[in-house]
């Protein structure tokens, strides 16, 4: 067994942060954890529930996604094609913490409104 110094461990831990920040930086990831909230959506049911997002960008988002251990993906290999996406244990974990930080955003609507009085409220 091999031991990892506390230091490689912050490096990595930081290195990771900052794929996930990229990966949720872009316009439909936070949008497709939600969708798939938790528990299993279709490649098409994610589709009609995500407003406005391509059949390609929905499967490069949940490509990123799994690749980062967000989203989980089980092909049924069955005749009629099947796959279902779902959240990781990290990946729920992931919407609670957005969750916890709309809430945040409502607790401080006021104080974050009068700091940025032009901001679109859309």
């Amino acid at each position: 067994m091999t031991v990892v110094s506390e230091s490689v461990r912050q490096a990595q831990a930081a290195a990771v942060a900052r794929r996930i920040f990229a990966t949720l930086s872009t316009k439909w990831a936070l949008t497709v954890i939600e969708a798939i909230g938790t528990g299993e959506r279709r490649f098409a049911e994610l589709h009609r529930s995500v407003d406005g997002i391509s059949y390609k960008m929905l499967t490069q988002t949940l490509r990123g996604l799994e690749a980062d251990g967000i989203v989980a993906r089980y092909d049924h290999h069955s005749a009629n094609p099947r796959v279902d996406y779902s959240l990781t244990a990290a990946g729920v974990d992931l919407l609670t913490t957005v969750h916890e930080l709309c809430g945040w955003s409502r607790t401080h609507l006021d104080s974050l409104l009068a700091a940025h009085p032009t901001a679109d409220p859309r």
